[in-house]
């Protein structure tokens, strides 16, 4: 039987659904997989089920030259912790779980506008400490995100829900930033680079995968150029953006605040990050609902039985 290894604790649900077509071996455990682990699993599997952390660099595959794994079912839109190039050179399929996470991370990238803007976490934390004295009328004034602008850089599936949401839910205009124009089924204005699209908007979203091609791309410039009154979100990944150059940014009120969902260098968070009043920081929690935790995990296994089936699998990178 086709054995299968699946990386990270999942839904239980995700791991009997895998069970129902595989020899499957279950890692149940939230940390990222070591290098031994990394490299057995290409050794000692015909597929393996990984996620974010799970490091799948260049490296990993120079070590299995005549692997016996075939394919890597990642659970996740985002893989850039697999080096997929050197997968395919190596002869194993990549592929991701892109549909299901559209919804839930938009959902992630509102409760970030609202909470910066309105200064939620900050107000939050005053409630909490006993240090509130009561509502008095110019008390912890924040930004009315509606009506305002909305900028979004890279305009793909959760660009255009995080647009859509803001457009339809708050009356905002919508600008962007992306690789290639885009056909909507909203008026949105687009800008030839995140610099100026970033002077342009009341709110910037960075929603572009992961890589190479995007690492810091939100840099100094762009906060540079962004308005001292506009609020920064990041529910891409970490690298997207120079972490440096927003602390800077947000220590010198070049921007009024930023709501963070990611890392650059996750899971660490900078404490002088942590120190700031005006940036809301969550814990990755994009995804995280049960139902759509669920959703993913069964699209990772259809890819690996359709692999396995000898089917086109439904989601290759």
């Amino acid at each position: 039987m086709t054995k299968v290894f699946i990386a990270r604790g999942l839904p239980a649900s995700v791991v009997d659904t895998a069970r129902g077509f595989f020899d499957v071996t279950f890692r149940d455990r939230p940390d990222p997989m070591s290098r031994e682990e990394l490299i057995a699993s290409l050794q000692d599997y015909d597929g393996v089920l990984p996620t974010l952390g799970d490091a799948y660099s260049a490296d990993i595959f120079a070590e299995v030259p005549d692997p016996r794994c075939q394919i890597l079912a990642n659970f996740g839109v985002g893989y850039n912790h697999i080096d997929a190039a050197a997968a395919k050179t190596a002869g194993i399929t990549v592929t991701n779980t892109p549909g299901a996470v559209t919804d839930a991370t938009a959902d992630i990238a509102l409760t970030l506008m609202l909470m910066s803007a309105r200064r939620a976490g900050e107000g939050e934390r005053l409630v909490r400490a006993g240090e509130w004295q009561g509502w008095h009328p110019t008390q912890m004034l924040g930004l009315h995100m509606s009506g305002k602008r909305l900028g979004i850089v890279g305009m793909g599936r959760i660009g255009q829900a995080i647009a859509r949401r803001g457009h339809f839910g708050f009356g905002m205009s919508v600008a962007y930033a992306s690789r290639s124009p885009k056909e909507l089924d909203f008026d949105a204005t687009a800008y030839d680079s995140p610099q100026a699209l970033a002077a342009n908007v009341d709110v910037l979203v960075a929603a572009v995968p992961g890589g190479a091609a995007t690492h810091h791309l939100i840099d100094a410039t762009v906060f540079d150029a962004m308005p001292a009154h506009a609020h920064f979100i990041n529910i891409s990944r970490g690298d997207v953006v120079d972490e440096a150059a927003l602390i800077t940014a947000l220590q010198t009120g070049a921007i009024a605040g930023a709501g963070l969902d990611v890392y650059e260098f996750e899971p660490q968070v900078p404490n002088a990050l942590r120190a700031l009043d005006n940036v809301v920081l969550l814990p990755h929690l994009g995804t995280a609902a049960l139902e759509v935790r669920e959703d993913m995990g069964r699209m990772a296994v259809e890819n690996l039985r359709a692999f396995f089936a000898g089917e086109p699998v439904p989601n290759p990178v």
